[in-house]
């Protein structure tokens, strides 16, 4: 009984144990339902077509550590995205990698402009991201001018996606190796430290001599170079560039934040919580109509699921500190 006792209260007082543990009974009903669904090529593709949720993920990740938020992210994506189209479209750049260069660097222009209105002009977070999400998508609307590119358009462009290196696609390539910069960066690193104490306590941070408006204009920064380049991604997996791509993706990301444990009021997650929560939501998108729900219910359902988990998760938390405040007890 008392082993029992102490595997159900390291299940309850782990956060990532729970999400795995949901994680698992999603796929059992997943595969009960659809057999196909557990198969290598349907888990690679899931991984491809969700790669730039779960990339984004890590960027909203360092957001919300510092109590922020960032709304700007979906239209950022799409300016980058539309920039590469347009180039490859007009037979001006045809080079992959310059391309992703030129994306990268628009997102990293977009998330620094972000950054220091927030930090320097000491505008409320969800006011300056609200602005610059009109901004640019109004961009990306300026630049295709009534146009968008298909993929006779985008050339050996959208072969990128295609690629594989030892066996795996090149995309999911670049998930992974962003998951384990963001993994020893939080983990390792004093920058990583220093997100984690201006959000759990900004005055804090400021008093002990973090600089509070240079983690603000990082995290932003560095928000916008993975949209940039999740941009010149979603170009290349879809094999177009479209003004309204990746429409409210941004609510995607955050939810996957919210199921994976990131606090939205800063200071609380990791990259590992941020990684299962952006898994559960690829499988829901993936699950959904290999089920047979009718596309119009989809949103509901995913919406119900969504809620479950973040109630699950509330509760894991409560039994947490629950458990750190009986330590404590003398």
């Amino acid at each position: 009984m008392k082993e029992n006792k102490s595997i159900l209260k390291k299940i309850t007082g782990s956060r990532e144990a729970s999400l795995i543990i949901v994680l698992i009974i999603l796929c059992i009903v997943i595969q009960f339902r659809s057999p196909s669904f557990l198969t290598l090529k349907s888990i690679l593709d899931m991984l491809k077509n969700n790669a730039n949720t779960m990339i984004l993920t890590l960027g909203m990740l360092g957001v919300l550590l510092i109590g922020g938020i960032d709304i700007s992210i979906a239209s950022t994506l799409a300016f980058s995205g539309m920039s590469v189209g347009m180039l490859l479209k007009y037979g001006i750049i045809s080079n992959t990698f310059l391309l992703f260069v030129i994306a990268i660097s628009i997102g990293v222009l977009c998330g620094l402009l972000v950054g220091l209105v927030i930090s320097r002009g000491k505008v409320l977070p969800i006011i300056a991201t609200m602005g610059f999400m009109y901004i640019y998508r109004a961009m990306a609307y300026l630049i295709g001018n009534s146009q968008w590119a298909s993929a006779e358009n985008l050339g050996d462009f959208k072969n990128f996606a295609l690629g594989k290196v030892l066996g795996l696609n090149n995309v999911i390539w670049i998930v992974i190796i962003c998951y384990a910069i963001f993994f020893i960066v939080m983990k390792w690193t004093k920058t990583g430290r220093k997100v984690y104490a201006v959000g759990s306590n900004m005055e804090a941070a400021q008093i002990s001599g973090i600089n509070v408006k240079n983690i603000q204009l990082l995290v932003y920064t560095v928000m916008g170079t993975l949209a940039g380049l999740c941009g010149a991604l979603t170009t290349a997996v879809y094999s177009s560039a479209q003004p309204n791509m990746a429409y409210a993706k941004e609510m995607d990301v955050i939810a996957a934040c919210v199921i994976g444990g990131v606090s939205m009021s800063g200071g609380r997650g990791s990259v590992g919580g941020a990684l299962l929560g952006s898994l559960i939501l690829a499988i829901i998108a993936k699950a959904l109509p290999l089920v047979g729900i009718d596309s119009i219910a989809q949103n509901t359902v995913k919406g119900v699921i969504i809620l479950v988990v973040i109630v699950l998760n509330v509760l894991t938390q409560r039994a947490m500190d629950k458990n750190n405040l009986k330590g404590r007890e003398m």
